[in-house]
């Protein structure tokens, strides 16, 4: 109950800063840093006079959970700590500055120079044009690490991995893998996160706002990277070419499973009986054999399925679809293997093993008894 009051505090404070020019709420920044820091100074006096006390309370304060950790939060960068003198500290440096407001958003920026780069988000100035491919940027920092895209300069090691970065933040969410810290919590269900971008992704699934939109079929995506990945099926583009075949992706993702058929690499386990995958989502629903697990049912006659992709086609059983045709001669078959193995009739090829043992599961399957 105190977490959700506290909760509730802070929502009425942060709508009360709104209303409040920047003068304003410098003057309650420094006024609340005054009396954080003045109970801080009889927090320290009190554990001086009274040193069982004192020890009972770091006890106590040692048992705090994450949750409660939390609250010791910057309410002007969002920065969190474990202890209210190291919030009182960190509030100084807040309170020392002049903060520049933007005069669209309403965002506090620390410094001039930080406020002229925010201002390009809404203005869409890009000052900054890469030599090689021609993309802009409105940030240096930016643009910089654009650069090592294409110089392949990773100059931020990982001490833990020997993986390295192209930039110092990069390497700053990283590490938090190798130590479990995950500052950054939502208010709505407690899920704890690495960084903030994932945070801001995540709390998109509770207001469901979806604020990138295509400009070609108006699709929309909660996530930058998913509209870009949409782009491509528009343009056509393919930036990512494998080394071994010059096979050309759409994504990064595609060409690192596509590489493991040149390296042979399976990085993806079976617990159970130590059969190994190329790709996580093959390896899931190889995990469902092990557990009979048939998450996909068919309507018509109750028939489950590991995969949507195998209910889809079963149901074309049902439905008489064929949407495979053989452009020789025009007929047309329910799935695509079938049609694969109706063209080595063309090609006078003979049907591989494989493909008639699929066959003969799918007929055997479906069999009527008796």
């Amino acid at each position: 109950n105190s977490f959700i009051s506290g909760l509730n505090h802070e929502l009425y404070r942060c709508l009360f800063l709104k209303s409040l020019s920047w003068k304003q709420i410098r003057l309650v920044l420094k006024e609340e840093t005054d009396a954080l820091g003045m109970i801080t100074s009889c927090q320290k006096s009190r554990v001086q006079s009274d040193d069982a006390h004192g020890s009972k309370r770091r006890r106590r304060s040692r048992s705090l959970s994450q949750t409660e950790k939390s609250l010791f939060s910057c309410k002007v960068c969002g920065k969190s700590f474990s202890q209210s003198s190291h919030l009182n500290n960190h509030m100084r440096s807040h309170a020392s500055k002049k903060l520049h407001p933007c005069e669209v958003c309403g965002k506090f920026l620390n410094d001039k120079g930080s406020l002229t780069v925010h201002m390009r988000t809404h203005t869409g100035e890009k000052p900054f044009t890469c030599s090689t491919c021609g993309k802009s940027f409105g940030a240096r920092s930016s643009f910089i690490a654009h650069v090592r895209t294409h110089t392949g300069e990773k100059p931020f090691p990982c001490p833990s991995c020997e993986k390295s970065f192209i930039v110092k933040s990069h390497l700053i969410t990283h590490m938090r893998i190798h130590t479990g810290e995950k500052p950054f919590q939502c208010l709505t269900c407690g899920k704890r996160f690495g960084a903030k971008s994932n945070l801001n992704t995540h709390m998109r699934t509770h207001t469901g706002e979806k604020p990138f939109a295509c400009v070609s079929c108006g699709k929309c995506f909660s996530v930058r990277s998913h509209l870009i990945t949409h782009l491509r099926t528009h343009t056509g583009e393919k930036p990512y070419s494998c080394p071994y075949c010059g096979r050309s992706f759409s994504l990064r993702s595609h060409l690192n499973v596509h590489m493991s058929t040149h390296t042979g690499e399976k990085p993806f386990p079976c617990v159970a009986c130590g059969k190994s995958f190329r790709v996580r989502s093959s390896l899931t629903i190889h995990m469902r054999t092990h557990t009979d697990e048939k998450l996909h049912i068919c309507d018509v006659c109750c028939k489950g399925f590991t995969q949507s992709s195998r209910l889809a086609s079963h149901m074309r059983i049902h439905t008489g679809e064929r949407p495979f045709p053989c452009p020789t001669c025009g007929k047309s078959f329910s799935a695509k293997t079938y049609l694969n193995t109706h063209m080595r009739t063309h090609t006078d090829e003979k049907p591989q093993k494989a493909a008639l043992t699929v066959q003969v599961r799918i007929l055997l399957c479906f069999k009527v008894p008796g």
